[in-house]
């Protein structure tokens, strides 16, 4: 799926990092989202790299990264030290400013990147998602009943990790496959890459601190910019499914504007999945919001 490609490990300041690189011209990393790995992008990522030096990587704890041990406070799986990850990697591949493409759990690294970072963060495009903070403050019955893997994965262990490792397979077929395209959305291939990965010893365990640290110390980090008055200074663009949870759920433009001072976005006629539903509009977008010298 990505022949032109090259494939690395990049040590990280927790453990490895798998990535991929390839094309020419100005960084942009892609980051992708939950049960996911890199290969989400299968279908756009060859055409971005015409016009830029594309940078994927797998998220600590997903793919074919370290699953790596976290604590009490879930320090290991906040989004700031998963940002850090990102910036390890970028720093390997020899850039220090870049723009940032993002999905799911992996925009949710690209805001915290964003904030913490604004230096390296040149522009970041965000899909499918509010802001994290504002989305525990206005959870609706709606958006609980469609995002319930938000709630049970943040219950203390061992029971979410039990329960997932009984059979990984069903859980993401499960989580993936009950959204608006179901699991016809997914080439076989890429399906196939993400049921391997799951499978992998730790990942259940990384994918619970993931959430339960979105649910905990991220809010904290959340709290504490909103309290000092910090906002993205970075343009950013915000798609989301028209047929999904996030759009039918939230002010998805007014609660970015809430967080950043440059916003645009639309929703896009499909769900969830944007990169493997719709990737002839996500390309459309990124290449008219992405600058090739930024």
């Amino acid at each position: 799926m990505f022949e032109h490609f090259v494939s690395c490990h990049v040590d990280g300041p927790a453990g490895r990092l798998h990535t991929l690189r390839g094309g020419r011209g100005a960084p942009l990393l892609l980051l992708h989202g939950h049960p996911q790995t890199h290969v989400m992008w299968h279908r756009v990522a060859t055409d971005l790299a015409g016009s830029f030096t594309v940078v994927m990587m797998d998220l600590r704890g997903y793919g074919d990264s370290a699953r790596v041990a976290s604590g009490a406070n879930h320090e290991a799986y906040s989004k700031r030290a998963m940002a850090l990850d990102a910036v390890a990697v970028m720093r390997h591949h020899g850039f220090d400013r870049f723009q940032v493409l993002a999905h799911d759990r992996g925009a949710r690294v690209a805001h915290r990147l964003a904030a913490d970072h604004p230096d390296r963060v040149q522009g970041l495009m965000l899909l499918d998602i509010a802001p994290t903070l504002a989305m525990y403050e206005n959870t609706s019955e709606a958006f609980a009943r469609a995002y319930w893997h938000w709630f049970f994965l943040i219950q203390p262990p061992p029971l979410p990790e039990a329960l997932i490792e009984s059979d990984p397979v069903r859980y993401l077929r499960s989580v993936m496959g009950k959204r608006h395209a179901g699991l016809a959305a997914f080439a076989p291939a890429a399906l196939a890459e993400y049921e391997r990965c799951i499978q992998i010893p730790g990942s259940a365990a990384s994918i619970c601190e993931d959430y339960r640290a979105a649910a905990a110390i991220d809010l904290a980090h959340d709290r504490a910019d909103t309290a000092a008055g910090l906002r993205l200074a970075q343009p950013l663009r915000v798609l989301w499914g028209q047929h999904g949870a996030i759009g039918q759920c939230f002010d998805v433009l007014g609660l970015w504007r809430d967080r950043a001072e440059h916003v645009s976005g639309m929703s896009l006629p499909c769900g969830h999945y944007i990169a493997e539903e719709a990737p002839a509009l996500l390309l459309a977008e990124a290449l008219d919001f992405f600058k090739p010298n930024p």
